[in-house]
């Protein structure tokens, strides 16, 4: 009688340990992500700057652990970098562009203009206000042409002519010029009309 051997099952291959997760290296990811997409956005992109400096940590570490065995996704984490660290970059550069804008424009509002105010026509007694926008002055002119030459500053240096016709009627024209360019010119006639010129 022939002797069977016993069955024995075929050892198997141990398990592969799963993969190490990398959660600290996706967070890092994410924030350098939305920072980036946020950074370049006037006025909004302020929030960025937290967004990426932490991208930036969190990525950074998440790399250590990779390389410690202690976490997976080396490539996330790497991507994570270079996203937050671009966002830094754009965050830098508007903070030179702000500057440099905010510097033009107290340059330009600090600057003087030479300013001409003229008006002509054939009305008479018409009511002339000029000047600056927030500091205008008011003359009664018995006769035209009128004209006053002044210096201003401000955004709109330019500032304002009006001139109003009385009940004898008549035409006015306003005309205003900044630094030898005409900036506006207006025409109105008429009993009580109104010729209103604005400088830039």
């Amino acid at each position: 009688m022939t002797q069977q051997t016993p069955y024995t099952p075929a050892p198997q291959a141990p398990a592969s340990p799963m993969p190490p997760r990398n959660g600290i290296g996706v967070t890092g990811f994410v924030l350098g992500l939305v920072g980036l997409v946020f950074s370049p956005i006037p006025f909004v992109g302020v929030i960025a700057w937290p967004l990426v400096i932490l991208g930036l940590i969190f990525s950074i570490i998440g790399l250590i652990r990779v390389k410690n065995g202690k976490a997976s996704n080396k490539g996330l984490s790497i991507t994570g970098i270079a996203l937050s660290a671009l966002g830094l970059v754009v965050c830098v550069v508007w903070i030179f562009v702000f500057n440099a804008a905010v510097d033009e424009v107290n340059n330009e509002i600090n600057r003087t203009a030479k300013v001409s105010y003229e008006v002509t026509g054939d009305a008479t007694n018409v009511e002339v206000i000029y000047g600056e926008v927030l500091n205008p002055t008011t003359e009664t002119v018995p006769a035209l042409p009128w004209n006053k030459e002044v210096e201003n500053k401000g955004v709109y240096k330019g500032g304002t002519l009006t001139v109003t016709t009385g009940e004898t009627g008549g035409s006015v024209t306003c005309k205003i010029t900044v630094d030898g360019a005409v900036v506006s010119t207006k025409t109105a006639s008429g009993e009580f009309a109104m010729a209103a010129c604005t400088g830039v």
